[in-house]
């Protein structure tokens, strides 16, 4: 059990008193861990688009797209990064360099699909048809996207056997 486990196992079961089946303690673990990983991955990903934008207008180098490239580079290396920690301290997926390399593409696809697809699928949902704020849209994807991001990455990304 590492230190992360040792928390939540204390919150999980002295603080909050829950009473969980194994399988429904290391699944509500798992998630936990996943959503850590991606307020990380959040960070991670706006520092780098911060970084570029700085490097591209010090070199002045893509002034008229620098977005556009700091949003490239960051998706790539954030998922990356996500991959990275979801792989050792989340799946805990072990096995060969191609087994590795299927993972991270299918991590590739599960954060395009999530990120940008089924994003931009529900900000026009949550504006244009129901109305809400577009400040508050990203918000709400949020609650739809890192559950459907957790299972594409548990149940086929990271799937084990």
């Amino acid at each position: 059990m590492d230190f992360i486990d040792k928390i939540l196992h204390f919150f999980i079961y002295k603080v909050f008193r829950l009473k969980l089946s194994e399988g429904k303690y290391v699944a509500l673990v798992e998630f936990v861990k996943f959503g850590i990983v991606g307020l990380s991955n959040t960070f991670i990903s706006y520092i780098i688009y911060l970084l570029v934008l700085f490097a591209c207008d010090k070199a002045n180098f893509m002034v008229k797209y620098d977005y556009l490239l700091a949003t490239i580079i960051s998706f790539i290396l954030s998922v990356l990064w996500s991959f990275y920690w979801n792989k050792k301290l989340v799946f805990k997926l072990e096995g060969d360099f191609k087994t590795t390399l299927l993972a991270l593409v299918k991590t590739y696809i599960s954060y395009s699909f999530t990120g940008l697809f089924l994003s931009s699928v529900l900000a026009v949902l949550w504006v244009e048809v129901l109305g809400i704020s577009k400040v508050l849209a990203p918000i709400l994807n949020l609650l739809i996207s890192v559950p459907v991001n957790f299972l594409l990455n548990k149940f086929w990304a990271f799937k084990k056997g």
